[in-house]
């Protein structure tokens, strides 16, 4: 396993949900944190280990600033979670693409300029680590919102690019595809929140993966709050 000490996190969306329990995580196992958020003053954990930086997934500029403030700041970068997304509603049959468009600058491009940003200090890492927030959208289509699975896809996707580039040195990236998870953006879903998956718990398995040597590295994780009939 890898020690945390002197590892440099950077996380996106981090003020809320499922960024802010992996903050919250990695700030008790005592990483260094960079925490990438459109209200800096929104952090949910500080200190001297912490770093609140401005960046939007809809900038194209920000994720260069925030990589150079975390370089400035800390001197390297071990780790990127990709965790700041937006779900909306796009219909196959819809011809205003202007949904799309958002989904896709910000769950598809964001992490990809925040990853490219930052692969040169990954790679001097020798020990980098990517982990995706995407969804089990995906991984499978069920319902119809498409232009959603569509970016997840993406992610997943982007995800095994950096896995083909990174291997040899040292970089390995994962693919978090949970189901329903607890959280403002599921607040109107049919689901019955009770048995909905926690943010905490996929704080859990993010750790999990951030220690894992080179040699155990995991591609993806699929995580289930119900039955998965093709998984």
């Amino acid at each position: 396993m890898l020690s945390c000490e002197g590892r440099v996190v950077m996380i996106s969306g981090a003020s809320r949900g499922i960024g802010a329990a992996i903050a919250r995580r990695l700030d008790a196992a005592g990483y260094r944190l960079s925490l990438g958020l459109r209200r800096p003053e929104a952090a949910p954990v500080a200190g001297e280990r912490v770093l609140a930086a401005r960046w939007s997934a809809a900038e194209a500029a920000s994720a260069k600033a925030w990589v150079a403030a975390t370089v400035e700041r800390f001197g390297r970068i071990d780790a990127v979670v990709n965790n700041a997304g937006i779900a909306k509603l796009f219909r196959l049959e819809d011809e205003d693409e202007r949904v799309l468009d958002e989904m896709w600058e910000v769950n598809v491009k964001g992490p990809l300029r925040v990853i490219r940003a930052a692969l040169p200090h990954l790679r001097e890492s020798g020990a980098g680590r990517v982990v995706n927030v995407a969804s089990l959208s995906g991984k499978r289509v069920k319902n119809e919102g498409a232009g959603y699975a569509m970016t997840k896809h993406a992610v997943v996707a982007l995800t095994h690019s950096v896995r083909l580039i990174g291997w040899k040195d040292g970089i390995r990236a994962t693919a978090l595809c949970p189901g329903f998870v607890r959280t403002d953006m599921t607040a109107k879903a049919s689901f019955p929140r009770d048995e909905m998956t926690r943010p905490e718990d996929l704080a859990e398995l993010v750790a999990a993966v951030l220690a894992l040597p080179n040699t155990a590295s995991v591609a993806e994780l699929l995580v289930n709050c119900r039955f998965e009939e093709l998984l």
